[in-house]
């Protein structure tokens, strides 16, 4: 089929609505702020933040349709001369109260440039504060059942991407147990059509509920103590470093001229920043450190 990026755009805005309407229900004591906003070079969004409910401490759920001219910078980094760009997109990142409650990011979305270049990239991965086993494991289970249904290679490829993208090369560990990362995914290197490609970046957009509300369904109620808040608060630092000095969504829109509330969005609302910290030995903190690294296999972990 011919790419018609409007539709794209529509079909991802509809997403964004399910997600938020069926994240204030799993909430259930706050509902999302709408803030809708322009480019100054062309296009806007929509950004939903939620904020101090019962699960979330601070949620967003960003949509964004923006065009116009690449920075010489971005350029560079296509190895591309053309001017004339589009872009859309959801992203999506929860961080909650409970330090039992994993973080979760999301983001599908798709690229064109006035030369035909275009693509679709995305992913969804999880941050937990505390990596227990059965969810660690269910979680890339959902994940692997979306991709072989597409395409029985993306699993095993797109989750070894996560693991080398969500990688915090100054502290020598993952940011997270990853999850699926995919950028420019195109026919010639699928072997699926643009269509089936769409269906794909949507499969993972719907994925993001049932998802969540598995993971939500382990942890919320767990109880919890001043000092497992504090750890909490140690791991937010490390999302906070990745997001800032690697995330290449942060420096696309830093460099395409972005709202910079939007972009920052992901930031969380509170983190610390301890000197030279180190976990007791045998604690569920150093537990979860063993474990922040490339090439787990969560499916079959237990």
């Amino acid at each position: 089929m011919l790419i018609d990026k409007q539709n794209i755009a529509t079909q991802y805005q509809q997403i964004q609505n399910s997600i938020c309407q069926n994240l204030e229900e799993l909430d259930g004591g706050a509902t999302f702020e709408q803030d809708n906003w322009e480019r100054s070079g062309g296009g806007g969004g929509c950004s939903r933040v939620l904020l101090n409910g019962n699960l979330i401490e601070k949620g967003g759920v960003n949509f964004s349709e923006v065009h116009g001219l690449l920075p010489n910078a971005i350029k560079k980094s296509f190895n591309t001369e053309n001017d004339e760009f589009f872009a859309t997109g959801i992203s999506i990142v929860l961080h909650p109260h409970n330090p039992w409650v994993p973080i979760i990011h999301m983001n599908i979305r798709y690229f064109e440039m006035d030369n035909g270049l275009k693509w679709f990239g995305g992913g969804i991965d999880v941050t937990p504060h505390y990596i227990l086993p059965y969810g660690a494991s269910q979680f890339h289970k959902h994940l692997q059942t979306i991709c072989d249904f597409h395409q029985k290679t993306f699993y095993t490829k797109f989750k070894a991407w996560a693991d080398d993208y969500f990688y915090i090369k100054h502290r020598n560990e993952t940011r997270g147990i990853g999850g699926i990362f995919y950028d420019r995914l195109t026919p010639e290197n699928t072997d699926l059509s643009w269509e089936a490609i769409f269906e794909f970046s949507k499969a993972i957009g719907n994925s993001f509920i049932p998802i969540y509300k598995n993971l939500v369904a382990q942890t919320r109620n767990l109880a919890f103590t001043p000092e497992q808040k504090q750890w909490q608060y140690q791991r937010r630092s490390r999302y906070a470093e990745f997001n800032l000095v690697y995330d290449s969504g942060t420096k696309f829109g830093l460099e395409t001229d972005g709202r910079i509330e939007s972009i920052l969005m992901s930031m969380p609302p509170m983190a610390s920043w301890v000197y030279n910290y180190q976990a007791m030995p045998n604690s569920e903190e150093a537990k979860t450190m063993e474990l922040l690294r490339k090439g787990v296999d969560w499916v079959g972990y237990q």
